[in-house]
């Protein structure tokens, strides 16, 4: 008998809820010679960023043909580059045929999200309206707060708040957040912030040496971020779907 049986467990294998970080391809038409370019041309600003990541194919501001799709050789491409398709955003139903051909997972878009219907609104025009309950007062979801270096390798993800990180995030290290980021040492690594699409979310540091700055899926590598403020202490902030990097005394 082996030890997961004696063990007492009946099932090989668990469901749990996880929140990962995407990265999500927003594609407005598809040539397969300048989408191989395209993305051979990304990679080479950041390839350790790119490498075996997953991809969504964004296709909400897609302006192309559907018969032009061809999802096979868009994993192909990807896959050449180690970089993982495994769904697509949005799309019409021809489209999320073709991706669902190819195997792919459908996620809704933008305006196809689910909305949770209350029962008592079926009724609402014929039913007394019922006295409002006081609302209970809301606390603020907790920051989580790491006091020691963050590692090349390692990753500190906060799901639900802001991130406090009162050392330096070092080289190859990723520090992950639904809200702001706020590092009180040099931020080598790579910071997310605002993952769950977050637009006011805001990166703090005392030091801006990143390899890359991320906020709501909209990014910059170090290449660019050397232009303006690097090894000072900075916030970025997302304006007008560009991240602004700005001196902390001036912010």
């Amino acid at each position: 008998m082996s030890e997961t049986a004696s063990s007492g467990l009946q099932h090989c294998f668990q469901l749990k809820s996880a929140s990962v970080s995407m990265t999500a391809l927003e594609l407005y038409y598809f040539d397969n010679d300048e989408f191989e370019d395209t993305l051979r041309d990304k990679i080479s600003q950041a390839p350790g960023f790119f490498k075996d990541i997953p991809l969504i194919i964004s296709l909400e501001k897609y302006e192309g043909l559907s018969s032009e799709l061809d999802f096979f050789k868009i994993i192909g491409t990807c896959r050449r580059h180690n970089i993982h398709v495994i769904g697509v955003r949005g799309g019409n139903d021809d489209q999320r045929r073709l991706a669902r051909g190819a195997a792919l997972a459908l996620l809704p878009g933008g305006g196809q999200r689910d909305r949770q219907v209350d029962p008592a609104e079926d009724t609402a025009e014929t039913s007394e309206p019922a006295a409002a309950a006081p609302e209970a007062p809301t606390e603020p979801t907790p920051a989580r707060i790491i006091s020691q270096p963050v590692r090349s390798g390692q990753q500190v993800y906060a799901p639900e708040g802001d991130l406090i990180i009162l050392a330096p995030v070092q080289a190859g290290a990723e520090v992950l957040a639904a809200g702001n980021i706020h590092v009180y040492g040099p931020l080598r690594g790579r910071a997310l912030a605002g993952i769950h699409g977050a637009q006011s979310a805001r990166v703090f540091c005392q030091s801006l040496e990143a390899e890359l700055v991320s906020i709501a899926g909209h990014y910059k590598i170090s290449e660019d971020l050397q232009d303006n403020g690097w090894k000072t202490a900075v916030q970025i902030q997302l304006r007008d779907d560009l991240l602004v990097v700005t001196p902390l005394e001036k912010a």
